[in-house]
């Protein structure tokens, strides 16, 4: 596969904001969580990550969104549901938001997602430690953008995900060569961008 996504086909008739959850129980535990049946359900906001998405909202700059679309981790679902609730629009779940897939690292130590862009930065297909490729990150979270350019119109749209599929999203939104999504300064918790 290219190293590169192509979105000449894709025609944005919407603006987008991206945001990543607050910190979360498993950043405080340093634990990878990216399994949906560990995620959906628990880990969610840490009393760290709830003052950083109020945090985030009493400052807010940026266009206001009037729709919040979202991963089904409990994280997300959590940072969503306040950002939502303050611009008074509904939050909508989108499975292709959710976190990258680490299998075989699940549950372990966070240090090992070192070993993982090590990886990265050779390959953007590879698959090492069982875990979902960055080629495969980028299609799926540039498909939930071409479904909602299908069905809206001139909305202002906040995303609502994780760390490593919005770092490989945004290399793939600006055309970089997806190896090397890492060479971004990665996202903050609760922290906003805006594109397009």
């Amino acid at each position: 596969m290219s190293n590169t996504l192509l979105l000449d086909s894709l025609t944005f008739r919407n603006a987008y904001l991206l945001m990543r959850h607050g910190h979360s129980e498993a950043n405080r535990q340093g634990r990878i969580i990216s399994s949906p049946a560990r995620g959906v359900d628990s880990f969610g906001l840490s009393a760290r990550g709830q003052t950083e998405v109020g945090e985030t909202l009493a400052a807010w700059r940026w266009a206001r969104p009037t729709r919040v679309v979202h991963s089904d981790f409990l994280r997300t679902t959590q940072t969503a549901a306040r950002v939502a609730e303050y611009f008074g629009v509904a939050p909508t779940r989108d499975a292709g938001l959710r976190e990258r897939g680490f299998d075989e690292l699940e549950g372990g130590e966070d240090a090992r997602y070192a070993d993982v862009w090590a990886w990265d930065a050779v390959d953007a297909g590879h698959e090492r430690f069982g875990v979902e490729s960055v080629d495969t990150v980028a299609e799926r979270m540039v498909a939930v953008m071409r479904g909602l350019e299908r069905r809206h119109e001139g909305e202002v749209v906040l995303l609502v995900s994780h760390g490593d599929p919005l770092q490989i999203l945004l290399a793939a939104l600006a055309g970089v060569d997806l190896r090397h999504h890492r060479d971004r300064p990665p996202l903050q918790p609760a922290e906003v961008v805006s594109v397009l």
